[in-house]
């Protein structure tokens, strides 16, 4: 895949320097997105998280925060990656350092485009995304909601930020929950399941070592095979479940625990969680 590189005088700055702000780094380094050069992090106050991260990365830091609010005037795009907890008092305090031409973009679990808006008490350009932590591996899926404000070039550079570590989907705002719910949580429920086919191996006999590995390379066949073939999974199941055989044996025992039910029930439910902490993170920050 061609990704599309930050003009060299254009400049990133990561407000927040946690795990998820590490992994985007990374990505868009290794793929010549940008340059070490033109990125800058800075945190509260974790010095040693920021000289990891420069000698990892080769970024620019900063502790002081005259250098921080600096790194924030510079920036073509800020990039909001604090906890939901010091977002109003953060994004507040940046209201007279940002400039109507800059970018943001929220990886903020829960605070909407508005939310953002207000706080920065103008309607700057603002995109909102919800990358998984397989991102940190560079095989992460990023849901992104754009304000009407964002350039089309803006929203160029931010779909190739985050295809540097997976891949993109371009959703309406509204959309954001029920993603939370399928790809945003969903490695979760993969892992969940796969703990119980690793527990059936062992109870069986297998080594813990041997059911692992099992159960790794099961998953990732599946996900390879619907890539590959680009059949309905429905119609993969069916392929490989012959009547009265021990697949059918097994798929019938988890349709009779009502299987697709509750799975859908737990994406609905993690949507649905996804709303009320929204709504918590708007109440806390008014």
């Amino acid at each position: 895949m061609n990704f599309s590189p930050l003009q060299s005088n254009e400049k990133i700055t990561f407000y927040g320097a946690g795990s998820m702000a590490e992994a985007i780094v990374r990505g868009v380094i290794a793929r010549q997105v940008a340059q070490p050069v033109q990125i800058a992090m800075f945190n509260r106050s974790n010095q040693e998280r920021l000289e990891f991260l420069s000698g990892s990365y080769g970024v620019r830091t900063a502790a002081a925060q005259a250098d921080k609010d600096e790194m924030l005037r510079e920036a073509s795009i800020i990039c909001l990656a604090m906890k939901p907890k010091d977002a109003g008092e953060a994004i507040s305090r940046m209201r007279p350092l940002v400039s109507d031409h800059q970018l943001i973009i929220s990886f903020i679990a829960g605070l909407s485009v508005a939310t953002i808006q207000q706080l920065l008490g103008r309607n700057l350009p603002v995109a909102r995304a919800m990358p998984n932590t397989s991102s940190s591996i560079g095989q992460g899926m990023t849901g992104i909601s754009f304000s009407p404000e964002v350039s089309e070039e803006q929203q160029r550079t931010t779909v190739a930020f985050f295809e540097s570590v997976g891949a993109v989907a371009v959703i309406e705002e509204q959309q954001q929950e029920i993603l939370t719910g399928v790809s945003g949580s969903g490695p979760a429920y993969i892992y969940y399941m796969m703990e119980a086919m690793i527990a059936a191996g062992v109870e069986g006999g297998l080594s813990p070592e041997q059911s692992r590995t099992l159960t790794e390379q099961t998953v990732l066949g599946a996900v390879m095979m619907m890539r590959e073939t680009k059949e309905d999974p429905a119609l993969l199941r069916k392929a490989i479940t012959s009547p009265n055989g021990s697949t059918q044996a097994a798929i019938q025992v988890l349709s009779d625990g009502n299987f697709t039910e509750h799975v859908k029930a737990a994406v609905l439910r993690a949507a649905e969680r996804s709303r009320e902490m929204g709504e918590e993170v708007r109440k806390a920050l008014q």
